[in-house]
């Protein structure tokens, strides 16, 4: 792996697509019409989503003459969602038979594709409907259905039983020959709670599996026996079934890094490092199966409330946490903006409660202010605003010549790898050692790319506390290792791995853990920290507690 894909980071969300069938129902679980029996438009809907595996869209609006039974509405509103309906017009009707063509209209939606070249045969029954036409162009290109003659494709023929299992799996073939080609796929611009992401290229063979789903032929035979014999038929949900079988695989592991997050969870994931994030306002891992702060951010109402780095969070109103998987905590924690939840907290052996009030936080990610003739830059998070402006807000502060720099790194959780390396290239002669990230596959190296633009000459001083981690670490340990700032403050976190994240195409994502990074010299960090140069332990935090450390950096720079 090369030391420039580590420090490429793609601004925007990649997508990884979910390789089709892996979680998907067998198309002869999905549809059980006899053979020679004409198939419902509902039994076809359904079937279609589940055999394809296409994630449950309950948002989208339905509007149809008649109602449409509960069991069924899920997989309406996501066909729905794809504008697979259209040939139904104002009534869908679920119980009555589908057509050859209108099935083919509703999986050209669903999969969202369309014919690369139009046909040259003429057949008298496929004319006026451009998504009919299509739809058939596309099924001659895919070999999803063969026409009836050659004057007459049979759009408006009744699909049987054993006419839709096959069309399902021809679809289903397709899809997965298109899919199991190798795609490169790069990860995103991810981070959030004390993590140092990397953004690696990797090749994704889906047909070649190093190793293979566990107990496949068990996991199977239970899928398929809960829906030929289950009594609650309704209750099965095949994307409810993927989603937990992903996070059973991942939770086995018991690496909080290494997370499955559904869709919802992924949305408020990818939106931290953008600047903005919404409940108490604090990042936090799952450690010994108990949901832990690593740092209250800055502002914010977990702050207010005095929250610290290591505080366990027990309990939310009254409901115990703990055991019950990092996302199901999360979600415990989050909600309506203005609202308030008692926290049960347990810090350094004892127990009490905490009222905190949920709100949507800004991050100011960087905060330049001046002590006389002393910069302190504060950062909050090495996220996207760093990666983008702390280059020139240095540039700046070089401009005022000051006879020394503070950078306040205390409770600053970490984020992005490239974000570290910037900073760095500020202080560091060009080419200096980030990080030694060592992977599975080798080991590499990365270094800063640019010239700094901080005078050798200026003192550096960097804060550092228990809520110092991951990104903030690796700054801390390279400008220690290479003597060019002094350490103040106390040992910090000790989070030394570097995570990756993709996302399916369903919106869900997978963050895991890919390597551990060492310092420069080789220093280990991961559940050991960065030791200060000078430790000055902290004073407690609020209004009108002395900042010791800050003095104590102050007059190291005089």
């Amino acid at each position: 792996m090369s030391s420039s894909a580590f420090r490429r980071l793609a601004v925007t969300v990649c997508s990884l697509l979910l390789p089709v069938g892996v979680f998907a129902m067998p198309v002869s679980s999905a549809l059980t019409t006899p053979d020679s029996a004409s198939v419902s438009r509902g039994d076809f809907i359904r079937a279609s989503i589940q055999s394809l595996n296409i994630p449950l869209n309950h948002r989208a609006a339905v509007h149809f003459r008649h109602a449409i039974p509960d069991s069924l509405l899920p997989y309406v509103q996501t066909a729905a969602a794809y504008n697979a309906l259209q040939s139904f017009g104002s009534d869908l009707l679920p119980d009555q038979h589908i057509t050859r063509g209108q099935a083919l209209e509703v999986l050209m939606h669903l999969e969202n594709l369309s014919p690369e070249n139009p046909y040259t045969q003429s057949f008298s029954d496929v004319s006026g409907s451009i998504d009919l036409t299509q739809a058939v162009e596309l099924s001659l290109e895919k070999s999803w259905l063969l026409p009836e003659s050659q004057t007459m494709f049979g759009v408006n023929d009744v699909l049987s039983g054993a006419d839709a299992r096959a069309l399902l799996q021809n679809v289903l073939n397709s899809v997965q020959a298109s899919s199991s080609s190798n795609t490169a796929v790069s990860s995103t611009d991810a981070g959030a709670a004390s993590s140092a992401t990397s953004s690696a290229g990797i090749e994704i063979h889906y047909q070649t599996l190093s190793q293979p789903l566990p107990d496949e032929d068990m996991l199977r035979a239970v899928w398929q026996l809960l829906n030929d014999q289950y009594l609650y038929k309704d209750k099965i949900s095949s994307q409810e079934a993927a989603y937990r079988a992903a996070e059973a695989i991942v939770d086995s592991l018991n690496d909080p890094y290494t997370v499955f997050m559904r869709p919802i969870n992924a949305e408020e994931f990818n939106t931290q490092l953008g600047g903005e994030v919404t409940g108490i306002g604090a990042q936090v891992e799952y450690t010994n199966n108990i949901l832990t702060i690593v740092a209250p951010i800055s502002g914010s109402p977990a702050e207010k409330a005095n929250l610290q780095p290591g505080d366990q969070i027990l309990a939310v109103d009254g409901t115990d946490i703990t055991n019950i998987g990092f996302l199901q905590a999360v979600n415990k924690i989050r909600g309506p903006k203005g609202t308030t939840i008692t926290l049960h907290i347990r810090r350094n052996g004892s127990e009490f409660d905490v009222k905190v009030t949920r709100d949507t936080i800004q991050l100011p990610e960087i905060d330049v202010s001046y002590q006389g003739s002393t910069a302190v830059v504060k950062l909050a998070q090495f996220g996207q605003t760093t990666d983008d402006q702390i280059r020139s807000m240095l540039t700046d502060v070089a401009s005022h010549h000051p006879t020394g720099i503070i950078l306040d790194l205390r409770n600053n959780p970490g984020g992005l790898l490239d974000a570290a390396e910037k900073v760095l290239s500020n202080f560091l002669p060009k080419g200096s050692t980030v990080a030694h990230v060592v992977a599975r596959d080798g080991e590499t190296t990365v270094t800063t790319g640019e010239d700094p633009v901080i005078d050798p000459s200026t003192k550096v001083v960097v804060l550092v506390n228990k809520g110092s981690a991951s990104a903030s670490e690796i700054t801390a340990a390279a400008l220690q290792d290479y003597k060019r700032a002094t350490i103040l403050g106390t040992v910090t976190y000790g989070k030394g791995t570097v995570q990756q994240v993709l996302e399916f195409k369903d919106g869900s994502n997978l963050k895991m853990t890919i390597a551990e990074w060492l310092s420069p010299l080789r220093h280990k960090i991961n559940h050991v920290g960065v030791t200060p140069d000078v430790m000055v332990p902290m004073a407690g935090s609020g209004a009108g507690v002395q900042d010791d450390q800050m003095l104590r950096a102050l007059n190291l720079l005089r």
